[in-house]
């Protein structure tokens, strides 16, 4: 038989299903962390949550090994890790409170201190060589067949203006079909959490689709498909499709950003985000207000988009040294 915990949880998740609209990928997230902690202090009952129980649990969270990096394991689990844990358990406590369930009150458990977030963030010159890629690449290609090729260019021309143009992240890029309204500066996408934003086109960023577009003959309804499925392309991407569409995988298209990085002579590591990230500085150095970068980016919390806000040192720099007397 359930304890009384157990049911309470099970009540929980599809409260966060239901009421609260979560993802299913939230939802699981949630039932990993929270059943973590139950098989841990061994509890049935919520009074049974105390102080204590948590402390325990964090000196096992903080001794626990961390995830294998090239063959090697960080020292301990990172501290943003355990504050997973720790904040699904202060929801699930809230959710009794709310309820009116005894047990530990949430404020009780603070979350673990974590460094200031640090950003991988390429300059504008190196942006703008890595947009240029893909056409440079093709332009010296002699050899090969020629309309793949082009299909090749044209597509990953798009991907890396679409990038920039957006600041999408790349699941959500990854998700895009071909019926976009190119006739629009804009387009909904729907992000993490089920929630709907809307993010804008550049008119590079529309050129690029329309000429991908103009030269595809194939009927796939994906916006951003392989080539050459039956050979490995020098690109890496053969591997990007799943059993019964040729839509690029999150993988296949971080490998042809990673491409065309090294391609530009960029020796930082490149990944979509780091695009995402100069999508977001280059908003704010040009005078965006940080609410409207939130809201672009689709951050649920303005803290997350605070980490840009150091961009604008550089300004802040500049102000000082032109009206502050020596």
């Amino acid at each position: 038989m359930a304890s009384q915990l157990e049911q309470l949880k099970r009540e929980f998740l599809e409260h966060v299903e239901i009421e609260k609209g979560n993802s299913l990928k939230t939802v699981n997230n949630y039932d990993h962390y929270i059943t973590r902690f139950l098989e841990f202090a061994k509890i049935g009952e919520p009074n049974e949550i105390t102080d204590d129980k948590i402390r325990e649990f964090r000196l096992f969270l903080n001794r626990q090994p961390g995830v294998k990096v090239r063959g090697q394991s960080a020292s301990t689990l990172k501290k943003n890790t355990q504050n997973y844990y720790l904040i699904a358990l202060r929801t699930f406590l809230k959710y009794l409170m709310k309820r009116r369930i005894t047990s530990l009150p949430p404020d009780r458990i603070d979350l673990a201190k974590i460094k200031e977030r640090s950003l991988d963030l390429i300059s504008v010159d190196e942006l703008n060589r890595l947009l240029k890629a893909p056409t440079e690449y093709f332009s010296n290609i002699q050899a090969g067949k020629p309309q793949e090729n082009s299909l090749k260019m044209f597509r990953d021309k798009a991907i890396l203006e679409l990038f920039f143009s957006t600041g999408l992240r790349l699941s959500e890029l990854c998700s895009l079909n071909r019926d976009l309204d190119l006739s629009k500066d804009e387009f909904s996408i729907r992000g993490k959490g089920e929630k709907v934003r809307v993010v804008f086109l550049s008119n590079s960023a529309k050129d690029a689709i329309r000429e991908y577009l103009k030269n595809r003959k194939d009927l796939d309804e994906s916006m951003f498909i392989q080539y050459s499925r039956n050979q490995r392309s020098n690109l890496g991407d053969t591997r990007g499709s799943t059993s019964n569409t040729n839509r690029l995988t999150p993988r296949s298209i971080e490998r042809i950003v990673k491409y065309y990085a090294i391609k530009a002579g960029i020796s930082k590591k490149v990944t979509p985000h780091v695009i995402r990230h100069s999508f977001a500085t280059d908003l704010l150095s040009n005078g965006a207000d940080i609410r409207s970068v939130q809201m672009m980016l689709g951050h649920a919390n303005i803290a997350t988009t605070q980490i840009y806000t150091h961009i604008t040192d550089k300004q802040l720099r500049d102000v000082h040294k032109k009206f502050h007397s020596n």
